[in-house]
């Protein structure tokens, strides 16, 4: 591919990436567009605005000769966590922002895309790799966009429908392993094509004698460890876990309501009878590593994950559907991208991995720390996103993104 053609394809991925964000407020009212309800989640139009700043910072004020800020403030109002480039406005206080207004911050992201469109015009191929992170770095806040506007909108007793369309059911086939050798196993990205840094470089990792369930837990599948006492039997539960579920009052998964002795769940599409076959969602580590212990099975490694779906997935080309499902075919699969896979891996640096110089090396690698790695992707994951060596990371406790469980055990 030519220079001209590589830059062309780039221009499209920017343009597409960002009408995209635009696309997924359509359906939103300008009242929805501010909600914040716990500091871990974000307002619809601070995401927005997130990802304007990203490339104003990070390539329109060092590299487009002549660039004139749309406001001086955003440079502190929108920075998320990067302290190399000035002092972050408080997480918790990001729904406070009811100044600028929504029409403000589409006009922010216009100038942006103007201006960016005037860079991606001029000869500049060392920017290539930073206006990709830039595009990824978008996607993983459509998802964002999703995820905590569920969480939002699941505080309101009506609870409201973000996309209106009916919910199809799943049709989950009854659990099935796949048995795996000892084996010397290469993990990490092949360079390829694009990876964030925390997935790299490659390296070897022995894995011993172990098996993989060929889907994630479902819903009735973990309704059983409920009716089982799973949240009442300490000895299932990790000590942090524990006291976890004691302070929270936990009793089941997030969002799932119990009206007149029947289970519903709340989803995107609105408030739905719970679909035994749908995979299990919003657990937290705590949670998935007790239903693990009480199915007399573990969480499985990162690596163990990586090497067993590191050449089978494909990506779908079907409708969108904002809420986990199994087998709608009915056809056997080894499914993944459904729901975010928890492991027992800690999220640490591979061997060799190196933080990038500058304020962009923030990305990933500050973040190495008294977290756990998720594979797989879920349904609100981009395409793209969605592939073997992609690491994601929580904190144990987390559950308001769409994680959940496969099972591993020793052979």
């Amino acid at each position: 591919m030519t220079i001209t053609a590589q830059k062309e394809v780039l221009t499209l991925q920017f343009t597409a990436s960002r009408e995209y964000s635009l696309s997924l407020c359509e359906n939103l009212l300008v009242e929805d567009f501010g909600l914040q309800a716990m500091p871990e989640t974000s307002p619809v139009k601070w995401h927005l605005a997130h990802t304007s700043w990203f490339y104003e910072t990070f390539l329109l004020k060092p590299y487009l000769e002549n660039y004139h800020c749309f406001h001086p403030q955003f440079e502190h109002l929108f920075n998320s966590y990067y302290n190399g480039v000035g002092q972050p406005f408080l997480r918790p206080k990001r729904g406070l922002l009811s100044r600028p207004s929504v029409d403000e911050i589409y006009r922010y992201r216009a100038h942006i895309d103007e201006q960016m469109l005037k860079l991606l015009s001029q000869p500049n191929d060392r920017l290539s790799s930073l206006v990709q992170l830039g595009i990824q770095h978008e996607k993983q806040h459509q998802e964002l966009i999703l995820t905590d506007l569920k969480y939002c909108f699941f505080q309101n007793p009506l609870y409201p429908q973000y996309e209106p369309t009916p919910l199809p059911q799943s049709m989950a086939m009854a659990p099935t392993w796949s048995n795996q050798s000892a084996t010397l196993t290469t993990i990490g990205h092949n360079e390829e094509s694009f990876c964030f840094d925390n997935e790299t470089p490659q390296h070897k990792t022995y894995l011993t004698d172990h098996a993989l369930a060929d889907r994630p837990v479902t819903n009735g599948e973990y309704l059983e460890f409920i009716n089982n006492n799973g949240y009442q039997n300490s000895l299932l539960w990790l000590s942090d876990g524990w006291a976890w579920l004691q302070q929270q009052q936990i009793t089941h998964p997030l969002y799932w309501v119990q009206q007149d002795d029947e289970w519903f769940e709340y989803t995107l599409h609105g408030l739905r009878p719970l679909d035994m076959h749908a995979p299990v969602s919003h657990i937290n580590l705590y949670e998935a590593d007790a239903y693990a212990r009480w199915a007399e099975c573990r969480l499985p490694t990162e690596f163990e994950w990586e090497h067993r779906f590191a050449s089978e997935f494909k990506q779908s080309n079907t409708e969108r559907c904002f809420h986990p499902l199994i087998n709608t075919t009915g056809t056997p699969q080894n499914h993944y991208g459904q729901v975010w896979e928890w492991t027992q891996s800690s999220y640490q640096p591979y061997p060799g991995f190196k933080v990038a110089s500058g304020a962009v090396g923030e990305y990933n690698g500050k973040f190495m720390c008294n977290q756990m790695v998720l594979k797989g992707g879920s349904c609100l994951s981009p395409n793209q996103h969605i592939r073997a060596s992609y690491r994601n990371f929580f904190y144990p406790s987390d559950r308001w993104q769409m994680t959940g469980i496969r099972l591993a055990k020793e052979l």
